[in-house]
């Protein structure tokens, strides 16, 4: 970050708005490619304000999509990277265990995708016997799966970013976009110009893009994050060496529930149903506290049928952003009318783990590059009608 006393710079090769994790990653990949970049974040660091604060988050290798499963060979490795060049551990391999009705499309699609065999009900609690699953159930094992440390990861993925010369401003709120061969970004603290501009605003970017006449469809939904009391801390096979674990197609939580080893807090295991209550993100923090939260009860209900060895009853709440998309993929692409500024959106809930390769696709859209992936999937295109009056 600049220093008060240094002359403030204004011009730079490309300017990147949003120092979440996807931001950050574009504009590490910007800056090991010798682009004079600018991150520009509102918030002063750290802050709990978006999608990418907290400490931990699941990666996996599992995934319905090929066109995901193809990218995470490629991620892992650039964690890896990352780690190696900040000396940081930002890693826990766990396992992930994917359980849900037998014939469930996308339950069989993962174990396809991973090539490995179902496990039904006894093989499960024979390996992780803090697993209960009802009957007829099966489960897949992802053996590649585990914990990112996701505040470590921010950090880590800024300091190099640093340290290949790139400008990181927080504090400032960005007021104005003005697109044109040299895009204007107008800050509550200066402006700002750069040839090629990038977008990873979370979710305050629908309103970014519509200053740039998009109306992109992105939804922010508040997502409670929830942490369980083990019954007897380090019992039942619950303590930091269980796996990660994702439900699929169970009909009582039919987003899905997800959940990680008690790595954040001694005894306490993270459980979430990975679904919330759209907001605005502006007024996340405003939701009374005697608010109704049916995700709760999901969560009883489903924690002491499959894991018996947790109190029914959070110990912490905490709360996190989503902004998802009709079809949940994510939004990698350009602008359709000015190819100069890129808009990186939509994550979904899904996106932490692969923001080493989202910020490299960023990148290469930016410099007009061939995307080392197949775009089609991200393209804003897929959504009829985004395009208004600028």
């Amino acid at each position: 970050m600049a220093a008060p006393s240094q002359p403030q710079k204004s011009t730079y090769d490309v300017i990147v708005i949003g120092a979440g994790i996807q931001g950050s990653f574009t504009a590490y990949h910007l800056a090991q490619r010798h682009k004079d970049t600018l991150l520009l974040e509102q918030f002063l660091l750290p802050h709990s304000r978006g999608s990418s604060h907290g400490q931990s988050r699941v990666i996996r290798s599992a995934y319905p999509q090929e066109y995901y499963s193809r990218m995470m060979p490629e991620s892992f490795r650039l964690w890896q990277q990352l780690e190696a060049e900040t000396g940081t551990t930002l890693y826990r391999q766990t396992g992930l265990v994917l359980l849900g009705p037998p014939g469930e499309p996308v339950l069989e699609a993962c174990r396809r995708n991973l090539g490995v065999e179902f496990l039904d009900a006894a093989a499960l609690a024979q390996r992780f016997p803090g697993f209960r699953l009802q009957d007829g159930q099966v489960a897949v094992l992802d053996s590649t799966a585990g914990v990112l440390f996701a505040d470590r990861a921010l950090r880590a993925v800024q300091e190099v970013f640093r340290r290949h010369g790139g400008t990181l401003r927080d504090g400032e709120k960005v007021l104005r976009i003005e697109p044109g061969a040299t895009v204007t970004v107008t800050t509550t603290a200066g402006v700002y110009k750069a040839p090629r501009l990038i977008i990873t605003a979370g979710a305050w970017a629908g309103a970014f893009v519509e200053q740039l006449g998009l109306r992109l469809p992105l939804q922010p939904l508040r997502i409670d994050v929830c942490y369980w009391r083990e019954k007897q801390p380090g019992s039942a096979g619950l303590g930091s060496v269980s796996p990660c674990f994702l439900t699929l197609g169970l009909s009582q939580a039919p987003h899905g529930i997800y959940g990680l080893p008690s790595i954040e807090y001694p005894g306490l295991m993270k459980v979430c149903h990975h679904h919330g209550t759209p907001t605005d993100p502006e007024k996340r923090d405003q939701t009374p506290s005697s608010a109704p939260r049916p995700d709760i009860s999901i969560l009883s209900s489903f924690i002491s049928s499959y894991l018996p060895g947790l109190e029914t009853q959070p110990a912490v709440m905490e709360t996190c952003l989503y902004t998802n998309t009709p079809d949940e993929d994510f939004i990698l692409d350009r602008h359709p009318k000015f190819s100069n500024i890129v808009i990186g959106a939509g994550f979904s809930g899904h996106g932490f783990k692969l923001s080493p390769v989202v910020g490299k696709l960023l990148c290469e859209l930016s410099l007009g590059e061939q995307p080392s992936y197949n775009m089609a999937h991200f393209a804003i295109t897929r959504f009829p009608g985004v395009l208004g009056a600028a």
